[in-house]
């Protein structure tokens, strides 16, 4: 059996920022990593810190939207037919999660995160004596048609987008990306107060380093389940081994939601896959990440690299990818003129999401020794910072309102109204 003061399941982006936080506060963290294969979403989604996303995913316009948006329409959306045993009770609950009470509390909550998302990873870049691996040069969204255009600047215009400014895009800023692409762009806009990182993967990289340089400790194994063991959990490793921990904090992703539900926790996540191509720059200009919203389509330059980047694709995890998302992708840049050269590297993974799309921070209260930060769904890297924050002061005993992030909320299949105090 091996022992750890504070026992960390999950070696992605949240569960390794939490480690960090927790080693620095002084304890004796132990990070359990399975080093998946593909590499996680950690590794492969866009380097956006996207603040402006306050307005929750689980909403009446968004449901509203949903079918116009379907892949099989040419849209980003997806439901694996042969996964629908997964994502069906998931649909169920999103559905209920869609209303305009629920989507008001969700904007509430995701708001609070979201506004100390960027200065948390200020500290955290700067902590790690790398400030440069944080971009601070915002992002751009662009249009190709006219109506387009119109819904799309309407619908931001009228969106909550948190400390993020916005402001249309000039002539000036619209030719210098039009000139990358042979597809007329009809408008645009910019976003100030967003950022991006240089590379997810490096960001993993070097966070992972500083919590060995610190003395945290790391365990490349796969966790089976939680077993009680009194008013306690220990982890138990593929191939049966335990871990005693003084403390458990579960940040797994899309593997958390049957970690908890092995103790009876109602843990409805789901994997939510997107897809990546990446191969080198070209004559790609040093732009900031540009968004091609009637495409579903985000474009990031990470150094020599350019990485296209779109899907939202409901399934069960370990089922093999879709060759159809790349091939779109594909389509996609061709269509914009866009050339990948080099090594063209292909790459999906899963997003962890909960159905009202927030996600569960906490202290379970089926063990008096487990935690839990997972769920992130699209804002992963975006809130991994500031969770591993929260994360810290909460298992150091401080007062943390975690309410909106209560995992038993989903224990009745609606929003819990008893205040916490965590």
């Amino acid at each position: 059996m091996k022992a750890a003061g504070t026992a960390v399941i999950g070696g992605g982006i949240v569960g390794t920022a939490c480690a960090l936080a927790l080693r620095r506060a002084g304890e004796d963290v132990l990070l359990i990593d399975p080093r998946r294969d593909p590499p996680p979403a950690s590794f492969g989604n866009a380097g956006h810190i996207a603040v402006e996303q306050v307005e929750p995913l689980a909403s009446p316009a968004a449901l509203a939207s949903a079918p116009l948006r379907l892949f099989g329409l040419g849209g980003a959306l997806d439901f694996r037919l042969a996964d629908a045993a997964a994502w069906a009770p998931w649909v169920s609950r999103y559905v209920a999660a869609s209303t305009a009470q629920r989507a008001a509390k969700g904007r509430a909550a995701l708001g609070g995160l979201l506004s100390g998302a960027l200065p948390a990873w200020r500290r955290l870049a700067a902590s790690i004596d790398r400030p440069d691996v944080l971009m601070e040069q915002g992002h751009l969204v662009v249009w190709e048609t006219s109506d387009a255009a119109r819904r799309g600047l309407a619908a931001w215009r009228a969106a909550d987008i948190g400390s993020a400014r916005l402001a249309n895009l000039d002539d000036a800023g619209l030719r210098r990306v039009a000139r990358q692409v042979k597809t007329p762009l009809v408008g645009g806009v910019r976003f100030e107060g967003t950022a991006q990182v240089t590379a997810p993967g490096e960001v993993l990289r070097l966070l992972g380093e500083a919590f060995e340089a610190e003395g945290g400790r790391r365990l490349v194994a796969g966790v089976e389940r939680l077993a009680s063991t009194g008013r306690g959990v220990q982890a138990v490793l593929d191939g049966g081994e335990r871990v005693a921990a003084g403390r458990i904090l579960v940040a797994s992703g899309v593997g958390s939601g049957a970690l908890m539900r092995s103790l009876g926790h109602v843990a409805p996540v789901i994997a939510e896959r997107g897809y990546h191509l990446e191969g080198d720059a070209g004559g790609w200009s040093d732009l900031p990440p540009v968004v091609f919203e009637d495409r579903s389509l985000i474009l990031t330059r990470f150094g020599e690299r350019l990485r296209a980047a779109s899907f939202v694709e409901f399934c069960r995890e370990a089922s093999p990818p879709d060759p159809m998302k790349w091939a779109r992708l594909r389509r996609h840049l061709d269509d914009l003129g866009i050339v990948l050269h080099g090594e063209v590297r292909q790459w999906s993974g899963a997003r962890p999401t909960l159905p009202d799309y927030l996600p569960a921070i906490g202290r379970s209260r089926r063990a008096d020794n487990l935690y839990y930060a997972f769920g992130h769904q699209h804002l992963g890297l975006t809130l991994a910072a500031t969770t591993g924050e929260i994360t810290a002061r909460l298992m150091a005993g401080e007062p943390v309102d975690l309410a909106p992030f209560d995992i038993d909320r989903f224990a009745s299949g609606r929003d819990r109204t008893t205040r916490i105090r965590a």
